[in-house]
């Protein structure tokens, strides 16, 4: 059986993604109580459902207990993966008001802020295990496209997921390696390439024709092909490598792209964002 556990926090899409996965044919259910978990794997795994999706979060009194039933499932041979799905706390805040939704864990003697807060201390132990997917600034469509293409990995190595973003709209959350290039050559100047983005073939002859463009290329990919395998030793299934610039749509796309087709071109499995773009 293929089981994907979805958590995380409140509002951050837990249920666009239920539903995605629903769509391509698995088998969802939501707000499951964890120790109840094994149980329905077992039921369902006997009348031959090859494909389960639950939501489990803080809504559930056994929470704590899900890590080691992730570990006791995965040594049975359920092939198991978790999603974890967080937003800042001000995107978080926003949707609470905008949609005047009532935390889980608010009350009379707690704030929102305090409730997600609070949250996020719970569910962290899962975020360890997990891969986590930041969606402050995704659209319902584009969590779903991630989602599908999260599914579509082969969980048995190390993923490497190379995202480009814009620092003017935050450091995406669920990074590993944040990578600085603001510092090189931009060519939002250039009126000619201000509307186009780093996938483009003229931002990209831009970009290659400038020495000092091409010397942090260097040193970032040589970075993480140095430490790839300590992560790998670790038996971490994900790794982060984000590459930021001013707007996220000329000089970090252009690095992700070309990261992500060198260390596809050495056998890794690799999966490209761009933040901003999408």
């Amino acid at each position: 059986m293929q089981l994907v556990i979805i958590t995380g926090l409140s509002g951050s899409g837990k249920s666009v993604a239920l539903r995605a996965l629903e769509d391509i044919g698995y088998y969802c259910m939501d707000n499951l109580p964890a120790t109840l978990l094994p149980e329905v794997v077992r039921h369902l795994n006997s009348t031959g459902q090859e494909r389960l999706a639950v939501s489990i979060d803080t809504r559930s009194s056994t929470l704590d207990a899900l890590p080691d039933i992730i570990r006791d499932l995965r040594d049975s041979g359920i092939a198991a993966q978790v999603l974890f799905l967080e937003s800042s706390a001000e995107t978080l805040v926003k949707r609470f008001s905008e949609t005047r939704r009532r935390h889980p864990l608010s009350g009379a003697n707690i704030t929102l802020a305090e409730s997600i807060r609070l949250e996020h201390e719970m569910l962290e132990p899962l975020g360890n295990v997990a891969h986590r997917m930041d969606t402050s600034d995704l659209s319902p469509n584009t969590l779903r496209n991630w989602v599908k293409d999260f599914i579509a990995l082969d969980h048995e190595g190390l993923t490497l997921l190379f995202t480009s973003f814009g620092f003017k709209h935050g450091i995406p959350l669920d990074a590993d390696f944040v990578f600085d290039v603001r510092c090189l050559p931009n060519p939002n100047y250039e009126p000619e390439l201000k509307p186009l983005t780093g996938c483009d073939r003229p931002v990209a002859e831009f970009l290659e024709s400038q020495p000092l463009v091409l010397a942090m290329y260097e040193d970032i990919r040589q970075f993480v092909e140095k430490w790839l395998s300590a992560f790998t030793r670790d038996n971490r299934s994900y790794l982060t490598v984000a590459i930021g610039c001013t707007g996220g749509q000329h000089r970090s796309v252009w690095f992700t792209e070309n990261l992500a087709r060198h260390f596809r071109d050495q056998q890794h499995q690799v999966l490209i964002r761009h933040r901003e773009l999408e």
